[in-house]
């Protein structure tokens, strides 16, 4: 962790901005292994060869900043009958003094559309619920109204995706949230502003040899106003066991990936982030875990199950 005060408080104040100011837009939480935790960006998302899935992620970023976000997040999702899955996302995502929790339901319908390939169409509705408590910062200018009164607001969340897959490739297109919005102070300053993003991912598994399969895998995300952000990454999988894998998400970060299967139903993931801009001297990168659960359709042959 970094000691020069100076330069943390004023870290702290422009992160702190980033989250709830006049001029900047409140957007989900980023992740890294995206891969797997993909049903809190696609609500179409389903998965061919289990019964539940459930999926447990915790990130730390930019660890050292006071402040910086952190992000928990959890998923479930059950077979309700051979085309239908049902499921619930619960995100808490915290940026300084601002705490930001989604919960959703999601809906998904399989479709056939040839002898190896299914597309998902899924929707997710539910609610968004932000707080905002100005004492937790410090601000040039503490007479500005606009810090006058805490937030406390509930919005409503609809989103849409679709998910063409086989047993070795998916494609996926979604938004989590058509509904635009932003929060107005009292005194009708714009608090913060919430746009739709869209997301795109597709990803392709390898069988190098029996025991080697390698996954490409590319997520990008566009919101109105703002550059294209786009990740790529690649993991092996050795054994149907161990996983390792490096990422870039473009112009932010490098990243290193490490997993384990844990019997036949855990997966135990750990990322790691190198930040590549400006804040790469006053932060000791960014930190990913996530656990998943699975529990399989015995009736069913899985094919690289593991890696979708």
């Amino acid at each position: 962790m970094k000691t020069n005060s100076i330069t943390i408080t004023t870290l702290f104040l422009c992160v702190f901005l980033m989250a709830v100011n006049t001029m900047s837009a409140q957007q989900p939480a980023q992740y890294t292994q995206y891969m797997y935790n993909t049903m809190v960006l696609n609500p179409g998302y389903s998965s061919e060869n289990s019964i539940i899935d459930a999926t447990l992620l915790h990130r730390s970023q930019w660890v050292g900043i006071e402040g910086a976000p952190e992000t928990q997040s959890l998923s479930v999702q059950g077979k309700f009958s051979e085309r239908v899955r049902l499921g619930l996302t619960f995100v808490n995502d915290n940026i300084g003094a601002a705490n930001d929790i989604d919960i959703n339901g999601n809906f998904a319908y399989q479709i056939p559309v040839g002898y190896k390939t299914k597309l998902s169409l899924g929707l997710n509705a539910g609610v968004d619920i932000l707080k905002v408590d100005w004492s937790k910062g410090t601000y040039e200018d503490g007479l500005d109204p606009i810090f006058a009164d805490n937030i406390n607001t509930l919005r409503p969340v609809f989103g849409a995706g679709a998910y063409y897959f086989s047993d070795k490739w998916y494609v996926g297109i979604s938004t989590h949230n058509f509904l635009n919005s932003q929060i107005y102070s009292d005194n009708d300053e714009v608090v913060t502003d919430v746009k739709s993003q869209y997301y795109v991912m597709a990803g392709y598994v390898f069988d190098l040899t029996d025991n080697l399969k390698f996954k490409p895998t590319l997520l990008t995300k566009h919101v109105a106003g703002a550059p294209i952000t786009v990740d790529v990454s690649g993991n092996f999988m050795i054994n149907e066991i161990l996983t390792l894998g490096l990422a870039y998400r473009y112009d932010d970060a490098i990243s290193a990936m490490a997993g384990i299967h844990i019997a036949k139903s855990f997966f135990l993931g750990y990322a790691y982030d190198y930040s590549t801009t400006g804040l790469k001297s006053y932060n000791d990168g960014s930190h990913e875990i996530i656990l998943k659960y699975s529990l399989f359709d015995g009736a069913k042959r899985a094919l690289s199950p593991r890696f979708f």
